[in-house]
């Protein structure tokens, strides 16, 4: 099995993106399943099926194989690939640092002043 770390991982269209939490939801699925879970713009069944394959050629899904049917499961966890997500996104659109997140969350009226003092609560425990 192919093991993804940390450093190693590819990044993901916004379909895949879609697809891998569905399945972080459901743990495995079929590709049926997976095209059940989907509410708008739904894919035809062989899009969706090479969008999984091409998810497990990227290391984040593997397969049980029951005959001719897949049952696919995430390999990496959804914590690992925020941490990722997360990471890149500070660097890419907020010159890696937090602090200009977190303005620019304020500025935007995303986060409360309530809800800064809570995350200050939080950093001071530590």
């Amino acid at each position: 099995m192919f093991v993804l770390n940390f450093t190693t991982m590819q990044h993901l269209t916004n379909k895949e993106e879609e697809i891998m939490h569905i399945l972080w939801k459901l743990k495995k699925a079929f590709v049926k399943e997976i095209l059940a879970e989907i509410t708008e713009e739904q894919p035809h069944y062989n899009t969706l099926s090479t969008i999984v394959r091409n998810l497990e050629e990227k290391g984040y899904v593997a397969h049980k194989a029951y005959g001719n049917t897949h049952q696919y499961y995430p390999i990496v966890q959804l914590e690992d690939y925020r941490k990722k997500f997360m990471s890149t996104a500070i660097d890419n659109y907020f010159n890696s640092s937090y602090k200009n997140m977190v303005s620019f969350f304020a500025e935007e009226e995303k986060i409360s002043a309530k809800e800064l003092r809570e995350i200050l609560a939080i950093i001071e425990k530590k």
